[in-house]
């Protein structure tokens, strides 16, 4: 991949915000997604830590997208909201299994394989490198609104209009 293809997402997805940290204990920005975090090997959701969030954060939500899954709109591997405004980590695992670490309150939504949690990397054999999306959105109300029923989409469109601040990692794998 190309250095400019392993930037953030342009502002066509997202409007401009202001920008603050994220950085993961479990792999490299701009590095390879661990095995951990792959679908059929681990399938846990890595560690999430983020810093200098925007005055006025009532809450926060973290999303995993794979833009270059082969599906003409992506692939949504993780959506999870309302995590309280004290909260500025997810342990590994929050977003998986037995759920320990995961604040109470947070919503997950169905991801693209159809369950309410964090979906693991499995892009198609010999489809080249794909990029995995962290993104943590500093929201402007406790409650963004959408409950466990809301799509992945929907829950961007809230946020869209409701980010205060967005930070982004982005770690890539491929299957051979």
């Amino acid at each position: 991949m190309s250095e400019s293809s392993r930037r953030p997402l342009p502002h066509a997805f997202h409007p401009p915000v202001a920008e603050f940290t994220v950085t993961s204990t479990d792999f490299t920005a701009d590095g390879v997604l661990p095995e951990a975090h792959v679908y059929a090997a681990g399938n846990t959701s890595p560690q999430l830590s983020w810093t200098g969030a925007p005055a006025g954060t009532k809450s926060y939500a973290v999303t995993c997208f794979d833009p270059d899954a082969p599906t003409g709109s992506g692939f949504w591997h993780w959506s999870l909201f309302d995590i309280p405004a004290e909260v500025t980590e997810l342990p590994t695992g929050a977003g998986s299994g037995d759920f320990t670490g995961l604040p109470a309150g947070a919503v997950h939504v169905r991801n693209d394989y159809g369950s309410r949690d964090f979906g693991g990397a499995a892009p198609p054999p010999g489809d080249g490198p794909h990029r995995y999306v962290f993104t943590v959105y500093a929201v402007d109300q406790e409650k963004l609104g959408p409950d466990a029923d809301t799509s992945p989409a929907a829950v961007g469109f809230n946020l869209r209009f409701h980010s205060l601040g967005r930070a982004q990692v982005i770690a890539e794998y491929e299957q051979g």
